[in-house]
């Protein structure tokens, strides 16, 4: 109970998807983290939002400056009636609502030292050069992690400063790997045999080892440094003088901590370490360095930024951007890189405004680093970071907004106008775009759309379509739903939030699902309103099919996807790219194969066969056998009566009692009798099958690599995990029964010992065997049987427990756990702790909130291409990033692939027309049918009377409903060898 008791302050249930990804040592510390957050524009507001999303223990709020109209653009905290307040105070009770648990502070005084001392980290955003050099130097010196961000107009920069010997505890997302052991053999050095060939464990790592009989040595040792040889076995160093090894324990990976030892802020700007992907993108980034410094200089010595898209302000950039001191590289030396003025140039031109999906994005990397500084989890930038999305802006220079387009007027979009300029603001405001789920990236997106000022009323529209309802877990990414939302569709709290961040927007929520059962809905006259469709699903099935929806309709498809701190962002265009393609499955994406049935029943060798396993224990206790037995009542009373025997899941509803349970103590009884029937009396069950020194034909031992001869366990109620077995399992099996439960853990020790004392067969065995379905019951049984059943068979029903992940309080996932660990130790397995079961059984997807936002960013870049008008290939692009590793790539997507059929040519975005050179004869008028010439005579006779619909009526049994416009043909080619896809073509109604 050590870990459950250390983590009560933590809401498992609000965080379980954060935990997944953090962990829990990490996820404490970020609990107890404390951050001040200068600057609230747009940028400040993403990174204050995500921040409280993920639960830092307090957050301190610091922006004296009334708030303006460009602010609106990206600042989703704001509205009109905050204008001329303070923008800290006008946004903290907002930003308070997010998380009841944070504390959300407003600070109104300078940033002095003496306030630095309270905090662990301190983000800058939007400020002055002079100011970041001043915090910096002062967080430098009270050892406080430092951040500066920063945005203007479509590039964006972060600095990180942690120090000079910062250590991260945990480099990556993933658990330390463990694996049980089959051998260990002495010598200098010893050699580990794994009971599993296949492993992560590599050259260099650390372990440490638990739970070995004989060479105890191992146990809890000083970190060992292994080698992996080509067989999979791992040398372990010198052996030799250890005792000889018996059986069992388990080899676990020891996470190695690193010391980062980053520059102060000064120090970096002259010799700047940037995170770049690749070398050739390395130059590109000093440069947007430069120029970030140069508009700096501009501000100093203006007193202004510069003008949107004035030409002579932008050249004035360029000439201090030349005139800075030069950069240095690693060692010193000066850096030979010309300066690419046109970079320059295009960044002054734009820097005017403030664009949300430019926010969202950097906004989620600050976060991040937020995070890893107050929770010592991931790497952090080395340490500075640029972000350009300049791709936005059309090629042609004469598409380029003018000057008077970008003027101010006084609008929630000034910040957005002063980018793109007001032809194309009005262009975004007629879009008619369909959302498709409103989970986390979904409200991500909608907050993104009512920002931009996607389809406003009486313009455009924004069709939001999700069918499941509001869970309390969903509130820590899920940033538009509250509390008070659970359990309403998500579909309509969403569209309810996104009017309150713009009342302007025309949001229109759908609970029905988009599948094939409700083309009737969104059908043909659906899509022909519809400019583009934005997917935020969770599932690649529903994904393949609103891609093939677009591909069907020819509209652009915006996509994003998140797992843990990796996400992706898409853009599907017709005619333009490639069409969506991905995993037919979650099966197909995941790199696991199905588990053999004997490997989880009778001969577990993972974690994960023990989970399993420890999974339909609790579907065959507490939901099938309630649902079999009250399918099954009259079959019950005619057993009751002498009848046959009963259906093979009614044994484990009996189990040891006599008659149905009428109090706690019975279902306690009950749930002790099972711990001992599976692990004590199974495994001494299977052993006299199978004795542990059992021979086969072939000369091998039965229980050699990968089977683990078990070992039975003794029941006692001291160990923790055997009491939490009793405890979820009576529990569970009291709501079955409609009794009351208990959680009283002293009290139930109490009953234990004394259920202990009862004489073997009343508390030990079933009162019939477990394998009923194929035993031949005696006399004695069966009349034992029919007493107990006649009980059973006059109660009311039982209630089927449906296994719920996100209910902490309902002892599902505490079954699990306990019954999957105690499965481990009777086969000598590394157990799952409770974090890794709960995802694991519930097939819990791992997310944060700094990945979706991310995501959501980086789709909202490519809305603005889509949006823009026609764009060429090379101006697209899909994304990817970790922000554990600090990766973070974007490439042009492919193009569409072309197929061929002698003369012709056409890609998956054709539709057959007569350009293609194929010539359809038509006969009749109206619909008559079309046929190939080289039909025979009869079969011309036979079909030529017919229109179109009702050959295809008479072929297939279709018929075309009042919804429909189109009937769509898919074309095959005879007599051909090649299997060629042709168009398909599409006859209209």
């Amino acid at each position: 109970m050590g870990t459950q008791e250390a983590s009560k302050s933590l809401d498992e249930e609000l965080y379980s998807r954060q935990l997944c990804v953090l962990g829990l040592p990490a996820m404490q510390r970020l609990q107890e983290g404390k951050v001040l957050l200068s600057g609230l524009q747009g940028l400040g507001a993403e990174v204050a939002k995500n921040l409280v999303l993920m639960g830092v223990g307090s957050l301190t709020l610091h922006d004296p400056h009334p708030a303006c109209w460009s602010d609106l653009a990206a600042q989703l905290f704001l509205s009109e009636q905050d204008l001329g307040r303070s923008r800290a105070e006008a946004t903290q009770e907002l930003v308070a609502k997010l998380n009841g648990a944070v504390q959300v502070r407003v600070h109104t005084g300078d940033i002095t030292e003496e306030l630095l001392q309270d905090f662990q980290a301190v983000v800058l955003t939007t400020s002055s050069l002079e100011e970041q050099l001043k915090v910096g130097t002062l967080c430098r010196k009270r050892g406080v992690c430092f951040l500066a961000a920063d945005t203007r107009g479509l590039v964006g920069q972060l600095f990180c400063d942690f120090g000079e010997d910062f250590t991260v505890q945990d480099l990556t997302e993933e658990e330390p790997q463990a694996a049980a052991i089959q051998h260990i053999a002495q010598g200098s050095p010893g050699v580990v045999t794994l009971r599993e060939d296949a492993h992560d464990f590599r050259a260099g790592d650390l372990v440490t080892f638990s739970g070995i009989e004989g060479m105890v040595e191992l146990n809890g040792c000083v970190s060992r440094l292994i080698r992996v040889q080509e067989d999979g076995t791992l040398e372990i160093g010198d052996t030799t003088t250890f005792s000889t090894y018996l059986r069992g324990g388990a080899v676990t990976e020891v996470k190695t901590p690193k010391t980062v030892r980053h520059e102060p802020l000064y120090a970096a700007l002259l010799q700047p370490r940037v995170v770049a992907q690749s070398p050739r993108e390395a130059p590109r980034a000093r440069c947007l360095h430069q120029a970030f410094r140069a508009l700096h200089e501009f501000r100093r010595l203006s007193g202004r930024p510069p003008q949107p898209w004035d030409p002579a302000d932008a050249e004035r950039v360029v000439g201090l951007a030349r005139d800075l001191q030069p950069l240095r590289g690693p060692t010193g030396e000066p850096l030979e890189e010309p300066l690419d003025e046109a970079l320059v140039r295009t960044v002054a031109l734009s820097s005017g405004g403030v664009l949300s999906p430019m926010a969202a994005m950097l906004g989620a990397v600050a976060a991040q680093e937020v995070l890893k500084a107050v929770s010592r989890k991931f790497l952090p930038l080395d340490q500075w970071l640029y972000f350009d999305a300049l791709d936005c802006l059309p090629d042609d220079e004469q598409l380029l907004p003018k000057p008077e387009d970008c003027k101010p007027r006084s609008c929630r979009y000034d910040g957005q106008i002063a980018v793109f300029g007001a032809g194309f603001q009005e262009k975004l405001s007629r879009q008619r775009y369909l959302l498709v789920g409103a989970g986390a990236i979904g409200c991500e997106l909608l907050k993104g759309f009512a920002l931009v000022g996607l389809g406003l009323r009486g313009r455009g529209a924004v069709t939001v379509a999700d069918m499941d309802h509001v869970e309390r877990s969903n509130l820590s990414r899920q940033f538009l739903f509250r509390p008070q939302d659970v359990g309403r569709p998500k579909a309509e709290a969403a569209a309810e939030a996104a009017r309150r961040l713009n009342p302007d927007l025309q949001v229109d929520p759908r609970t029905h699902p988009l599948d094939r059962s409700t083309e009737r809905i969104y059908g043909d006259d659906f899509f022909s309103r519809v400019d583009g469709v934005a997917a935020a699903l969770d599932s690649f099935q529903a994904r393949h099919y609103v891609a093939a929806r677009c591909t069907h309709y020819l509209k652009p498809l915006l996509e994003a996807g998140t797992q843990g701190t990796r996400g992706s962002a898409s853009v599907f265009v017709p005619h333009v790219t490639e069409g969506y393609r991905g995993p037919a499955s979650e099966a197909a994406a995941s790199e696991d194969a199905p588990d053999p049935v004997c490997s989880v029943r009778h001969l577990p060798s993972t974690a994960k066969h023990t989970l399993q396993w420890a999974r339909d224990e609790f579907e065959g206790l507490f939901c099938r056998s309630a649902e079999a037995i009250n399918c099954h009542q009259q079959a019950l009373t005619s057993l009751a009566d002498g009848g046959p025997p009963p259906l093979p899941l009614l044994p484990v509803v009996v189990g040891v009692l006599r008659q149905r349970p009428r109090n706690w103590r019975d279902c306690v009884l009950w749930a002790l009798g099972r711990w001992q029937l599976c692990f004590r009396h199974g495994i001494e069950r299977l052993l006299r099958h199978h004795p542990p020194d059992e021979v086969l034909e072939d000369g091998t031992r039965f229980w050699s690599r990968p089977r683990q001869c078990p070992q039975p366990l003794e029941f006692d109620a001291s160990q923790d995990t055997h009491l939490l077995y009793v405890l979820a399992a009576a529990n569970l099996y009291a709501r079955m029964h409609g009794l009351p439960g208990s959680r009283d853990l002293p009290a139930l020790r109490e009953m234990l010992q004394s259920l202990l004392l009862l004489p073997a067969p009343q508390h030990l065995d079933p009162i019939f065997p477990d394998d009923l379905a194929s035993t031949e019951l005696d006399p004695g049984q069966a009349e034992r049987l029919r007493e107990a059943l006649r009980d059973w068979s006059q109660g009311p029903p039982l209630e089927p427990l449906r296994f719920e992940k996100d209910d902490d309080s309902n002892f599902h996932v505490d079954f699990v756990t306990a019954a999957a660990s105690l499965r481990a130790q009777n086969y000598g397995i590394p157990p799952a702790n409770r974090t890794q079961s709960k995802r694991i059984v519930g097939r819990i997807i791992p997310a944060i909130a700094t990945t979706t936002a991310a995501v959501a960013g980086l789709v909202g870049l490519e809305l603005f291409k889509v949006v823009g008008g026609p764009r060429p290939l090379h101006a697209f692009r899909h994304s990817y990033l970790c922000l554990a590793e600090n990766s973070f790539s974007c490439y042009v997507p492919g193009a569409p692939a072309t197929q061929e059929f002698h003369h012709l040519s056409w890609t998956c975005w054709d539709r057959l027309k007569e350009r293609h050179g194929l010539r359809v004869k038509m006969l009749l008028q109206d619909e008559a049918l079309l046929y190939s010439a080289g039909w025979p005579p009869e079969q011309q006779a036979q079909c030529l009377p017919l229109r179109v619909t009702e050959w295809v009526e008479q072929k297939t049994g279709w018929v075309p409903t009042p919804w429909q416009r189109v009937l769509v043909l898919e074309l095959s080619c005879e007599g051909e060898e090649d299997d060629t896809a042709f168009p398909p073509l599409h006859y209209e109604l």
